[in-house]
């Protein structure tokens, strides 16, 4: 009893006391309440287990079954290996309405999406689960609605420098080899083009972020959205071509008005000399 009396008394055991106290109180606490980071990957593979069963519904007759490519029952590739693509090419194909193709061909059009949201992001899900790829960017990466003309500026710059090449200088699209064009800009999301600098779709170059880093990308889209909603103060932007559509516009509207007007006086003149006095 002594030596009881005497650890009571110690000056740290009111602190080994609270410490056994706080280790009771922790767990219980972790048995009651599940672990979130379990949760979280319950959900997470809930949605893989349905992007799964919409690929294979889908998308498994020309990519295969496990998304690993396949034929077309004639020695050609119907379809593309998914593997290691990432979920932001599957949100963009998907989500642009460019897959599922309704046949194939040199390039597939953009249409209206064939899937919900909730299911475009699941698939994008299953497709991540399979190998490593580039990940569907956060809103802030492509959020521009507070660009300032600096970076509107400095956009131009890099758009004319890596883009114009196929999609011209004012984002309107222009013709590629063998029957490919390079699309317009004028009616994609700010996501879906960082989406396509990303993972380069279909023609598209890669622009990874070793070539175009994330504030590049987001300059460039910042420009492109000033495109988007830049007015034509004539009223006729003739599709923004520049000196090329304007000239051509000169010549055959233009000058041929003139021409019409020539002939038309020339007509009337030699009406008029042909013509007898009155007597």
């Amino acid at each position: 009893m002594a030596r009881i009396r005497s650890v009571r008394r110690h000056r740290s055991a009111g602190l080994v006391v609270l410490l056994f106290g706080l280790l009771a109180v922790g767990s219980a606490y972790a048995a009651v309440v599940p672990d979130p980071a379990v949760a979280d990957n319950s959900s997470q593979s809930q949605s893989i287990e349905e992007g799964k069963k919409l690929f294979a519904v889908g998308c498994s007759s020309c990519h295969g079954l496990n998304a690993e490519g396949g034929g077309n029952g004639e020695g050609e590739m119907a379809g593309p290996s998914l593997i290691g693509v990432g979920a932001a090419a599957v949100d963009f194909q998907v989500g642009t309405g460019r897959m599922p193709a309704t046949q194939p061909g040199a390039q597939i059009p953009r249409k209206a999406p064939a899937y919900t949201q909730e299911e475009i992001e699941a698939l994008s899900a299953y497709i991540a689960s399979l190998a490593p790829g580039p990940a569907v960017p956060p809103e802030e990466a492509y959020d521009v609605s507070n660009a300032t003309d600096e970076q509107i500026t400095r956009g131009g710059e890099l758009f004319r420098t890596n883009c114009t090449a196929c999609h011209n200088f004012a984002g309107r699209g222009g013709a590629l080899p063998n029957g490919r064009y390079a699309p317009s800009l004028m009616d994609s999301t700010p996501k879906h083009i960082y989406q396509a600098m990303l993972t380069g779709p279909q023609q598209m170059p890669v622009f990874s972020d070793q070539v175009l880093q994330p504030e590049d990308k987001r300059d460039i889209i910042a420009y492109i959205v000033a495109l988007q909603n830049e007015r034509d103060p004539g009223g006729f932007g003739l599709g923004r071509l520049g000196p090329v559509s304007e000239g051509l516009w000169g010549w055959l509207v233009g000058i041929g008005a003139l021409v019409v007007v020539a002939v038309w006086i020339g007509a009337k003149g030699m009406k008029a000399k042909g013509s007898k006095p009155p007597a």
